[in-house]
């Protein structure tokens, strides 16, 4: 019987012997490699911490004990280990989470998967535990890419403050976020992986030294004394060590008695400790470890032996944005582009190969990139900084007070915009258009095709007086969806049916939904209520043409992937209000809640963003005004006999 099908609680971990848990890690690697090439997620990062994982639940007795993941996409193991062995319907409706959730266990303490806010969380329930005089363990797990990120920075500095409030800090360094890590911290660790440990030194000088007559013994007693300067001397972990915390490292994160060793030294230690553990990234998988870009960070659906997609799928959004800024890369020596350490996924890997020294990756630092790319711009160039549209959030202060303040001509670029579905709540990016909606001067444009794609980005950076924002889905992207006409700067994809005096619907499509829109369209059509479909491209500010056009409607309907709350469709509103067009609208968008993990298409159904849901709403709407209408005819022809 396999050891992992035992095991249905860290509890369990205790009975086995040194041979069962090598036999447990290399059954975990088996059985992650299999269910994730079936369901797809984030494989490399959960290869890289089987030891890790199964060495803290052995030492630290959860859930009591708090164990927190910086991020989050490196809990599969410790999902398995805490009674979730169900993988078949992983990130899927009905599934496991890809990330930490309270709703799956209480062993999952926070369910972050936007990066470094670990020690934050670590930091305040540290503190809870000491004013309610609580004896629990608070560990925080995160990534060398995660510190790459100023919230990890801030919160050290208050973790250091507290000599002896007990906080573990296990730092998982595999040189990696998505690619390979960056930046001066980034050196820092790879020193301190690559120098010999200053306790190995003196271990070996203190049989010379001990041997030595009269002097040997007094001498290394000096030096060990003097270990503070020795250390940074032979291994400069003295960085954090001048933080205040104590350093423990560095650990092979692949031997669970070294680790536990390090972690139960950690765990007697009465105040903030750091715990330096290297691991490898896809260990025991070789198409992860010889995959040069992120080594199998995150997969679809792939042939376990080779590592092989099972299917491709056509063209995607992110690849049209990377051939175009190679495009303009070589027609604009000014371009430069900004990623947030995730070159690849938001498509400047090409960029990057085209032009090495034009690009930059600073990181998982938002708020750091959106303020370095307002220097860029003042000192002349025009940067470009790709971004996931649920990770601007994070840098919202700086877009607007150091960017839009400064007049910056800087431009956004945001992926996975809109509904993305499986990676769960933390992942839609559903709020952009909502949030930027406030900052003066900042435009938006939503390209709903791969032509407007490269049109709108073009665009984009022609505007060196403000900073603009092109956001995009995720996946594959559709055929064209050609205009039929423009109105002011707005395409119309649809033109009422000939021989309406007054259109029934002016439906304004935001973005990649136009498929969609055109759907409503057909649909309404079928009733008999007559429909102009337009897509406005640039969705801040709005139109000026659009408030004219709707007063020749009898109703504005606007459609977004977006939320509700202070959307497009919000800012269309208040537009025709200023114009003062009285002209009844319906706005549709995404609710104001969180959205649990499904497919894209399931959470739209969720939600009503479908055509016939909408198309359906529409109609009622119509003929309520066709009622009003009759009402009132009937009521004034009377009176006029």
């Amino acid at each position: 019987m396999p050891l992992l099908t035992r095991i249905r609680g860290p509890r369990d971990l205790d009975r086995l012997s040194p041979e069962q848990l090598d036999q447990l890690a290399a059954e975990i690697r088996t059985f992650l490699v299999d269910a994730v090439s079936k369901t797809g997620g984030h494989l490399g990062p959960n290869l890289g911490v089987v030891e890790l994982t199964i060495a803290l639940h052995r030492v630290f007795e959860s859930p009591r004990d708090r164990v927190l993941w910086d991020t989050g996409h490196q809990s599969y193991v410790h999902k398995l280990l805490t009674g979730r062995q169900d993988f078949s319907k992983l990130k899927m409706k009905g599934g496991l989470s890809g990330y930490p959730a309270r709703a799956e266990s209480d062993h999952d303490v926070i369910e972050n998967s936007h990066a470094s806010t670990v020690l934050g969380w670590a930091d305040g329930l540290a503190k809870a535990n000491e004013v309610l005089k609580k004896d629990d363990h608070v560990v925080a797990v995160i990534g060398d890419g995660a510190l790459t990120g100023g919230m990890a920075w801030e919160a050290l500095n208050n973790i250091a403050a507290a000599k002896d409030r007990p906080l573990v800090i296990v730092v998982n360094d595999n040189e990696r976020s998505y690619a390979p890590t960056i930046g001066g911290l980034a050196n820092h660790l790879a020193t301190l992986r690559t120098t010999d440990g200053y306790e190995r030194f003196l271990a070996k000088g203190k049989d010379l030294l001990e041997r030595t007559p009269v002097v040997g013994k007094p001498l290394y007693e000096t030096l060990h004394g003097a270990k503070k300067g020795l250390k940074d001397f032979i291994a400069p972990q003295g960085m954090f060590e001048d933080l205040g915390l104590k350093y423990v490292g560095p650990i092979d994160g692949h031997d669970i008695d070294a680790l536990e060793s390090a972690l139960q030294r950690a765990k007697r230690f009465g105040g903030p400790v750091i715990v330096h553990c290297l691991t490898e990234k896809g260990r025991g998988y070789q198409p992860a470890l010889a995959d040069e870009a992120d080594r199998f960070h995150a997969v679809g659906k792939i042939h376990p032996d080779t590592g092989l997609p099972v299917s491709t799928s056509g063209l995607d959004w992110t690849s049209v944005f990377g051939e175009e800024m190679v495009k303009l890369g070589k027609e604009r020596e000014d371009i430069v582009a900004i990623t947030a350490a995730m070159l690849q996924p938001v498509g400047l890997d090409k960029f990057a190969k085209a032009f090495p020294e034009r690009v930059y990756d600073v990181g998982i630092a938002e708020q750091h990139a959106a303020v370095s790319a307002a220097g860029l711009a003042t000192g002349g160039l025009h940067p470009v900084f790709a971004v996931y549209a649920t990770f601007l959030n994070r840098a919202f202060d700086q877009v607007l007070m150091d960017v839009a303040l400064h007049k910056c001509g800087v431009t956004f670029v945001l992926d996975r915009a809109g509904v993305t579905g499986t990676d769960g709540a933390s992942h839609n990016g559903m709020w952009d258009m909502s949030i930027l909606q406030v900052v003066p001067g900042l435009r938006i444009a939503a390209p709903r095709d791969a032509d407007q794609v490269r049109a709108q980005l073009r665009e984009a950076v022609e505007v060196e007086d403000a900073p603009t924002v092109v956001r995009f889905s995720k996946g594959a992207v559709g055929p064209a969806v050609q205009a039929v006409g423009r109105v002011g700067g707005m395409d119309v994809l649809r033109e009422p049916s000939a021989g309406a005096v007054r259109p029934d619907v002016l439906l304004v499509s935001v973005g990649a939904l136009a498929p969609m829109c055109l759907e409503i369209a057909d649909l309404l059509d079928a009733q008999g209520i007559s429909t102009t479909v337009v897509d406005p491209r640039w969705v801040k500010p709005v139109d000026e043409a659009l408030a004219p056009l709707a007063e020749k409607h009898r109703v504005v309907v606007t459609v977004e992937d977006n939320s509700r709350v202070g959307g497009v469709g919000s800012a269309v509103s208040q537009a025709l209000r200023d114009a003062g067009v009285d002209v009844p609208l319906r706005d549709f968008g995404i609710p104001p809640r969180f959205l649990d993990h499904a497919s894209r298409g399931e959470v739209m159904t969720e939600i009503g963003l479908t055509a016939p849901d909408i198309a359906r709403q529409v109609t009622g709407l119509v003929s309520k005004l066709d009622g009003r209408y009759e009402e009132s005819r009937a009521a004034v022809e009377p009176a006029r006999d």
